[in-house]
């Protein structure tokens, strides 16, 4: 193979071309949606046991990424290979289940067996494709028919128009199965506990410390009692609460600092900051760590309906759990 010295502009204008055709592929397919694609998530949505998908090549590891993709976000999906399927991993592929076979030209002979299996056993079954009179298609229940747009390559051989635009189609199939089963933050972070992007789907009530950990005091509350609380839970905080139970004030060590002049002759009442910034539970702690940079504070009291505190939400939390 002859190599040329590289040239900056012209590593730049392929990297845009491709980009480019790719683009407009998918933008045409946005424009075109396969017909059988409402009947396809409808389908799915009635399918009682998994999505099965399955490819070779190329196609099998997009094939990979949408059964991980579906899986991820509330439908049941596994991937299985077509020539081990051959050898007995058929026998995964039941009657419950929905099959996506996935094949370009649609004339993929290792998908041979998995096209038989689910004639047999009438196993639902979603093909995706470019050709429309291929094998796979004519077999297919349903057809998910991909735009005929050429490969951005420069021989136009090597898998790559093709395999944007199949991925993108099974994003279009999770998220619209996502948007249909209502599936919302609290069930996505079931599938992501680790990382990032778990924490960063956390809620409050999850990261917060409990209400029977917090230091709670009336507005008459002699100082020297507060501080004794304060200690003994050990957050530098204490919550100023009425007879209800209601919190009508927070105590910080800032407070203290501010009020040091009698302080032992005061009352809880006299330094407490009123009506503090407090987060319901159920927020997202991402949203209560933002909260807290813009008012520069380490910890929120977090509150139910009432009014009543029940946890006290950290920075310390937030950084253990990987947030901030």
């Amino acid at each position: 193979m002859q190599s040329t010295r590289l040239t900056p502009d012209a590593v730049r204008a392929a990297a845009a071309r491709v980009l480019t055709i790719e683009g407009e592929a998918v933008l045409r397919m946005a424009q075109e949606l396969p017909a059988d694609f409402v009947a396809a998530v409808e389908t799915i949505l009635a399918c009682k046991g998994r999505v099965i998908l399955s490819g070779i090549g190329k196609s099998g590891h997009v094939a990979r990424k949408i059964a991980a993709t579906l899986a991820s976000t509330g439908t049941p999906s596994q991937f299985v290979h077509p020539a081990e399927a051959s050898h007995g991993d058929l026998g995964m592929v039941t009657e419950v289940d929905v099959c996506i076979l996935i094949s370009n030209s649609g004339e993929t002979a290792e998908l041979g067996d998995m096209i038989s299996h689910t004639r047999r056993f009438s196993i639902p079954m979603i093909a995706i494709s470019r050709r429309t009179d291929s094998t796979l298609m004519r077999a297919a229940d349903l057809k998910l028919l991909l735009p005929d747009a050429p490969e951005a390559c420069t021989i136009g051989m090597a898998p790559t128009t093709s395999t944007t635009l199949t991925l993108a189609l099974g994003d279009a199939l999770a998220v619209a199965l996502m948007e249909q089963r209502g599936f919302v933050h609290e069930q996505f972070r079931v599938f992501h506990p680790g990382g990032k992007l778990g924490a960063r789907l956390a809620l409050v009530h999850q990261l917060m410390h409990e209400r029977d950990e917090l230091p709670l005091v009336r507005a008459d509350t002699p100082m020297s009692e507060t501080l004794l609380a304060m200690t003994g839970k050990g957050f530098g905080i204490a919550c100023v609460v009425d007879a209800e139970g209601r919190l009508t004030g927070v105590i910080s060590d800032g407070d203290i600092r501010r009020h040091i002049d009698g302080l032992m002759s005061k009352v809880a009442g006299d330094i407490a900051t009123r009506t503090p910034k407090t987060v319901p539970p159920d927020m997202l702690a991402a949203e209560a760590l933002a909260m807290m940079n813009d008012r520069k504070v380490t910890a929120l009291v977090v509150v139910d309906a009432e009014g009543q505190p029940i946890g006290l939400l950290r920075l310390h939390a937030l950084l253990k759990a990987g947030l901030a």
